[in-house]
């Protein structure tokens, strides 16, 4: 019931410190309860103004400008991810406690995540809402609401894990750019970040387990089924296998047959 009063906050500040009281004094955990909600998910602010992602223009962090629009980006990210992790803890019942448990870790610290990224942005002059951003990390959150073993593979060891790939190409522009309190807030998050992606791999296994799949051969036909979107390469194989990718998992993605990220020009 804490979980989903938070997701249906829509003020940024107020959502962060809440998701952060959550994970710090976390209230006794019911796994039983339905919960229906009474208005709509996710509560978030008037801005950003949500644009399809083809719209959103590119960011280069070699203008002050530009910095702050990338840094809006991610942040625009890390909200959106706490967003997820209080969605699911309320959205399905009847599972170990510690399912519910190590949502709300992930939940809090991607507020703290969050409101870093934010404290650094107003020191560019900026804020949260300024820029336009999309929507892709909720939509999938949608498209996956009454599937958790599809919730699971999809965002975070899909969505979330393209973080764990993207995160030091970003840390490299940023430090040639000379912002350094950027780089170093970008460490805190990959180094969470792994172990988000390594809860989601954990109950993913978990839950196909339970439902006597295997997790190898069901992933494409989840990424199918859902129209994830498709994977790029380079792969952080390091990030990728400290938050619990098999070695079957990493020997899938390197043969696929997936497309270069392409690293735009500054």
């Amino acid at each position: 019931m804490e979980a989903l009063k938070v997701l249906c906050e829509p003020d940024p500040t107020r959502k962060a410190e809440q998701a952060r009281t959550l994970y710090l004094a976390p209230p006794p955990v019911d796994p039983q309860p339905e919960l229906h909600p009474t208005t709509a998910l996710p509560g978030r602010p008037t801005a950003p103004r949500l644009v399809p992602a083809d719209q959103v223009p590119g960011r280069s962090p070699f203008t002050r400008e530009g910095r702050a629009a990338l840094l809006h980006a991610i942040c625009h990210i890390e909200f959106n991810a706490i967003n997820l992790a209080l969605d699911a803890i309320w959205r399905f019942p009847g599972l170990p406690e510690s399912f519910y448990r190590d949502w709300l870790q992930v939940a809090g610290e991607e507020a703290l995540h969050f409101t870093l990224l934010r404290s650094h942005l107003r020191t560019l002059g900026h804020d949260y809402g300024d820029y336009e951003a999309h929507d892709g990390l909720w939509q999938m959150a949608e498209r996956t609401r009454a599937d958790v073993l599809a919730r699971m593979a999809l965002v975070p060891r899909t969505l979330e894990a393209r973080g764990l790939d993207a995160t030091p190409p970003i840390q490299a522009k940023l430090r040639k750019a000379g912002d350094l309190d950027a780089v170093r807030i970008l460490d805190i998050i990959l180094r969470d970040e792994i172990g988000h992606v390594a809860i989601g791999n954990r109950w993913y296994r978990w839950l196909c387990e339970r439902q006597g799949e295997d997790p190898v051969a069901l992933y494409p036909a989840l990424v199918a089924r859902y129209e994830a979107p498709r994977l790029r390469r380079p792969f952080n194989l390091a990030a990728r296998q400290a938050a619990g990718f098999s070695e079957a998992e990493l020997a899938w993605l390197e043969q696929a047959d997936l497309p270069l990220m392409v690293q735009k020009a500054p």
